[in-house]
């Protein structure tokens, strides 16, 4: 049997942990609607899912499922006080607005379940450089959606205003972006399935 081909960049375009795989989608929708937002979910996402995958990459492979899946949510609940104790002092206001879901990237779905069922099957450099590309992927997909968002909802681009005509301030609420997540998962699939092929594949 023929190992899987590895894709460096996999995370980020053929298999985007947002527009791809819908996992960590809230965040997106619900506080991704400004830029400050983003940047501070931008930091506490990609700072906890790097150091606890890694850290968690020690594991011994031999214990249970079961008791590895809580021993990763243990390692990424405490790479967290230190990251949201950095994040208050860089972004203040902006953790208290998150609200919950800054806490809960501490258990995002990469930690979670992409570590058993897809980092830690590759070799530790595959590991860390397909661990970075899928981090890229929702940093991107956030900064993108936060950024249209503020400019269309608000009129502003990092709360200074912006020349903006005509505002639309639904978009940011969460069913605003919702709607927008959801275009831009369609523009997405639509321009995979064109360069790769594979959802005409997989059809």
């Amino acid at each position: 049997m023929s190992k899987k081909k590895f894709h460096p960049f996999e995370g980020i375009w053929r298999d985007n942990t947002v527009l791809s795989s819908l996992m960590v989608i809230s965040p997106v929708i619900v506080c991704g609607d400004t830029l400050r937002n983003a940047a501070a979910l931008i930091y506490a996402f990609s700072a906890i899912t790097l150091l606890s995958v890694l850290i968690s990459s020690f594991v011994p492979k031999k214990l249970p499922y079961a008791a590895k899946i809580v021993i990763y949510a243990l390692i990424s609940s405490a790479v967290y006080i230190p990251v949201k104790l950095a994040a208050q002092e860089f972004f203040p206001g902006v953790v208290s607005r998150v609200g919950i879901y800054f806490p809960l990237l501490a258990v995002n779905s990469l930690i979670v379940f992409q570590t058993e069922a897809k980092f830690f099957r590759m070799p530790k450099k595959h590991m860390l450089v397909s661990l970075i590309s899928y981090i890229i992927g929702f940093d991107a997909v956030m900064l993108i959606t936060a950024f249209v968002r503020e400019l269309i909802a608000y009129g502003t681009i990092n709360s200074r205003m912006a020349d903006a005509d005509t505002l639309i301030s639904g978009l940011g609420l969460p069913f605003g972006g919702f709607i927008l997540l959801g275009l831009f998962c369609g523009v997405y699939r639509a321009l995979r399935s064109l360069f790769t092929g594979e959802d005409k594949e997989a059809d």
